[in-house]
């Protein structure tokens, strides 16, 4: 069903945003990987809640348990199995939503398709569901590691709204990227950011922006034909996390604007390897990577929850009006950057490991 990704390195996440805990089980980790629990571990802490004023102030300290499949601090090669617990969980605050469509959320759309939903907090809809994910993530960036020791994944805010940040993505490092609570390694555009978050959470709304991804040193010869290209994973594994709603991978849309004399990478021979003069393609042709950096950009929608009085209908057909209470995010991009972090190791990690089963390495 819908709660796997991936062919040979498999991720199942579970849970609900309110029950007991979330998790993932992760079937197809080679053993003998290294696992350091605090690998995991501070990859959920940049993605929890309440790690900053413009995040949703829940207070989980989303402490993560690996269940099985690692002994010694080396992976079995059976499944692994990590459980974080919900400590903060206020099913409480969500008694008015069980006759109640929220605007935008999958509230009506899980009641169509099965006629039945967890309405305290959106229950598997609820981003709190991308624990599993960044927990994967964190073990998929291992395997990576031992395959292709130089491979990099750094991703950040490139813009909120309408403030878009100057960055330099063949330079940029996750110190940079963690400098700030907004996530931008652009200082400048940062600050401003962040000032008009705090002023949109105060009035009651919300904002959306774009995240930038880039992969440094990826492995040459990634990618299935044809409906497995690299590049239609990523979009696929992007556009599953919440909140998602465009992607486009190097020139993206602005090759529309361009000629084909200017778009086409030329290829040309540089210490002794077959390289591109530009990267207009994002690192791929045909769907297989190139070896040039992967750079890819996803668009996130204004957060759903909002403070503001809005018109909706009851289970019961009827109109009424709803303005959110609790707590929420008024901006999701500064917590989804390790999430698209996560997915694109996940992407990376399964078809290295499906290249390596055709073509072995010596």
């Amino acid at each position: 069903m819908g709660n796997t990704f991936g062919q040979l390195f498999r991720v199942t996440t579970f849970g609900e945003s309110h029950g007991g805990g979330v998790g993932v089980v992760i079937d197809g980790c080679p053993p003998k990987i290294d696992i350091d629990i605090s690998d995991i571990q501070r990859e959920l802490d940049r993605r929890k809640p309440g790690q900053s004023k413009i995040t949703t102030q829940r207070q989980e300290e989303d402490i993560c348990e690996i269940l099985s499949g690692v002994f010694e601090g080396k992976s079995l090669g059976s499944p692994i199995a990590i459980l974080v617990r919900n400590k903060d969980a206020r099913p409480d605050d969500y008694v008015d939503l069980a006759k109640t469509f929220r605007p935008s959320h999958a509230d009506f759309t899980y009641q169509a398709k099965y006629g039945i939903r967890n309405w305290q907090g959106g229950g598997r809809a609820s981003a709190r569901e991308t624990i599993g994910r960044v927990a994967a993530g964190a073990i998929a960036r291992n395997v990576l590691r031992r395959f292709y020791p130089k491979i990099d994944i750094v991703a950040y805010v490139a813009q909120v709204h309408e403030i878009a940040a100057k960055i330099d993505k063949v330079k940029v490092k996750r110190s940079d990227v963690d400098a700030n609570i907004v996530r931008c390694p652009d200082k400048a555009a940062a600050k401003k950011m962040t000032q008009l978050i705090e002023e949109t959470r105060d009035a009651g709304d919300s904002l959306g922006g774009v995240i930038e991804c880039v992969i440094r040193h990826p492995p040459l010869g990634l990618g299935e034909p044809v409906f497995d290209k690299l590049d239609a994973d990523l979009a696929k594994a992007m556009l599953s996390l919440p909140a998602t709603k465009g992607f486009e991978i190097g020139s993206g849309f602005s090759a529309t604007r361009m000629r084909g004399s200017e778009h086409n990478d030329a290829f040309e021979m540089r210490g002794g390897d077959v390289r591109t003069s530009t990267n207009w393609s994002g690192g791929m042709q045909g769907g297989i990577s190139n070896g040039e950096d992967i750079y890819f950009r996803v668009a996130f929608k204004p957060t759903a929850t909002i403070a503001r009085e809005q018109k909706t209908v009851t289970t019961s057909r009827r109109s009424t009006t709803i303005a959110a209470r609790g707590r929420h995010d008024p901006c999701v991009l500064p917590r989804a950057v390790p999430m698209v972090e996560a997915m694109a190791a996940l992407v990376l990690c399964d078809h290295a490991l499906r290249q390596r089963a055709i073509v072995p390495e010596k």
